[in-house]
């Protein structure tokens, strides 16, 4: 697994990028993991969560219509939020609490992120309405 940071300012805006990097160090780290009857379920479904993140990202980046974009996203930030709970899970079963600690993090802040775009979505779709409401209003 590699801990390149990218340069904060960087990391927040380069999704696409973002998203890879971090399903491939996923990716990498479940590697090492060792495999048993407890790990290979939670590693399975990890790989499932963490990948999609980057390719619902992908779909949500190519939407075709608002309400498409808001819904990729939401699975976006579902897909986050059950890699956090995966990494949990890892956790317990490896004693590799740091390195998913780092992983859990990243999935947690992506989570965050998602909600912020789905909520500024949200909120300048309400703006839009207003608007438009007004200017019927003002026409009249």
């Amino acid at each position: 697994m590699t801990n390149k940071v990218q340069n904060q300012n960087d990391k927040k805006y380069d999704l696409p990028e973002r998203t890879a990097v971090f399903g491939e160090n996923a990716i990498d780290f479940l590697k090492t993991v060792e495999k048993y009857e407890i790990t290979r379920p939670l590693i399975s479904q990890c790989i499932r969560s963490v990948t999609s993140i980057g390719a619902n990202y992908m779909e949500a980046d190519g939407a075709e219509s608002k309400k498409d974009f808001r819904h990729k996203i939401g699975i976006c930030k579902k897909e986050s939020k059950e890699t956090m709970h995966w990494m949990r899970m890892i956790a317990r079963a490896t004693s590799r609490e740091e390195e998913c600690r780092v992983l859990w993090k990243e999935a947690q802040e992506l989570t965050f992120i998602f909600a912020t775009i789905i909520n500024t979505s949200l909120a300048n779709e309400e703006k839009l309405k207003a608007q438009k409401l007004n200017e019927k209003v003002q026409d009249i």
